[in-house]
């Protein structure tokens, strides 16, 4: 599964637990996007960046 490469966010585990009280194990995948982003040296590359550091401008995008 893909990291943010801002945040490092990634796919959290647990368990998931239902009415009856059954205990399943899961996964939770963050919302990675990969997008083209400008680097500090005018280059355009390619990285996995999570919509929660995308709407709070933390990269410029290409």
């Amino acid at each position: 599964m893909a990291k943010c490469a801002i945040c490092g966010k990634g796919a959290h585990f647990g368990i998931q637990v239902s009415h009856s009280h059954r205990r399943t194990n899961r996964m939770w995948k963050s919302n990675v996007k990969s997008v083209r982003v400008k680097t500090d040296n005018g280059g355009v590359k390619r990285v996995y960046v999570c919509t929660s550091c995308l709407r709070s401008n933390l990269v410029e995008r290409a």
